[in-house]
């Protein structure tokens, strides 16, 4: 082999080898070179695994029933019940959102319809109490006040009507934080717990 054939194939050699290590080296790095920002592992899913969104069941409603006054078909007059949307969450017991319903009175809307309440807008609740035993409803004195017998022989109705309803625990009226064993300027004996003979005598 001449002299000129061996420098030929040695340089050959040489450039062969540099565009090798070039060509790797551009393979090695082209991902550093391209990259917008820092790069992170990519996390990969189990085969047959998908993605989910849980969708919250829609809260049933529950409503709880306040007795007010109205007429029926015949206008005789009646206790009508009228539904009130509770939630625990918000309104505490069903018992002591029931009652402070009922104090409160027929909204504007219920008016419309012809229902009232002989229960005094003065009418406070001070406090409901619920133990194993039995639940205490205690009001302020406005509700023995005025209106005669027959109204409160109507309004008493009223909260026997609605507490009833709404627990299933032995009920209490309680006025100014003393048991209302009486009732009324009248003297209107009240047998306790509540129920619907408790006007009977």
């Amino acid at each position: 082999m001449q002299k000129d054939q061996k420098v030929f194939l040695g340089t050959l050699a040489v450039i062969m080898v540099a565009i090798c290590g070039f060509t790797a080296m551009k393979v090695l790095y082209s991902d550093d070179q391209t990259a917008t920002g820092p790069l992170l592992p990519v996390q990969e899913k189990p085969q047959g695994e998908t993605t989910q969104t849980q969708v919250e069941p829609a809260k049933e409603k529950v409503y709880v029933n306040v007795f007010f006054i109205g007429q029926d078909e015949n206008n005789y007059e009646v206790y009508k019940a009228v539904k009130r949307e509770y939630d625990e969450t918000v309104d505490g017991a069903k018992i002591k959102f029931a009652i402070d319903s009922l104090v409160m009175g027929p909204k504007p809307e219920e008016k419309i319809k012809g229902v009232y309440s002989e229960i005094p807008s003065g009418t406070r609740v001070i406090s409901i109490t619920e133990r194993p035993e039995g639940v205490i409803i205690n009001l302020s004195s406005a509700f023995e006040a005025g209106g005669g017998t027959d109204s409160i022989y109507k309004r008493i109705y009223q909260l026997i009507k609605t507490a009833k309803r709404n627990t299933d625990k032995p009920v209490y009226l309680y006025i100014e934080g003393r048991r209302a064993d009486v009732i009324g300027g009248e003297g209107i004996m009240l047998n306790q717990p509540l129920n619907e003979n408790s006007l009977d005598g």
